[in-house]
């Protein structure tokens, strides 16, 4: 387990958290895979993509940066970028990759949540750091390769992030056993990014000059 995990789940947790690692490194190292960059970019984009909501997650609540303490994390962001840059391009077309983002983005909402209130960061900011943790490193990626940052899409993303935190922290504070609200939280979450991504679901948009 990871320094300062939270003392919950000892089994699942740091599964939560290599899920939504992995998943998220891959994203980053094929955004640079799609754009035919050298292998030290593919590295340099799973990394950044990988460890960036978590690091900035800890540096908020004044927890140990996790990656610089266990040399595990940062080695499977690098493994993840040279598997994508081995395997033929043709593998990765397709809608695959939305649904393990999707199962990402809720895991490490949780987790992040999770570690946050081990931290003794109250119900509120402990949810918010699971959505901080959800999403820094795709806005990250995002701005590194010159696309539309995930704020700015229309379908639900930081949605789904924000009811697996918010869900999780929630039941855990009226007594739910944490084990049962991981899980119910994580589906919830994964349930909403899949609903999005299967029939474009999206929160409405402002309309500027709108009659009061």
């Amino acid at each position: 387990m990871l320094p300062n995990t939270p003392q919950w789940l000892p089994v699942l947790a740091p599964w939560l958290d290599l899920a939504g690692l992995v998943v998220f490194a891959a994203s980053g190292a094929l955004a640079a895979a799609k754009r035919g960059q050298t292998i030290v970019t593919l590295a340099f984009f799973a990394l950044v993509t990988g460890v960036g909501g978590g690091t900035v997650r800890d540096l908020l609540i004044g927890a140990p940066v996790f990656w610089i303490h266990d040399s595990r994390a940062a080695a499977a962001c690098l493994t993840v970028a040279f598997a994508v840059w081995l395997t033929p391009a043709a593998w990765w077309r397709g809608a695959a990759l939305d649904w393990f983002d999707a199962a990402g983005l809720a895991a490490y909402a949780v987790f992040g949540a999770a570690k946050a209130i081990g931290y003794g960061v109250p119900p509120v900011p402990a949810a918010l750091m699971g959505v901080v943790t959800a999403c820094v490193g795709g806005i990250i990626r995002d701005v590194l390769a010159g696309e539309p940052s995930i704020l700015l899409r229309p379908e639900l993303y930081v949605t789904a992030a924000a009811l697996a935190a918010g869900s999780y922290v929630a039941l855990g504070q009226i007594g739910v056993p944490l084990p049962v609200a991981a899980a119910v939280a994580a589906l919830a979450g994964f349930a909403l990014r899949a609903a999005a991504i299967r029939w474009k679901l999206a929160l409405p948009a402002y309309r500027a000059g709108r009659e009061a």
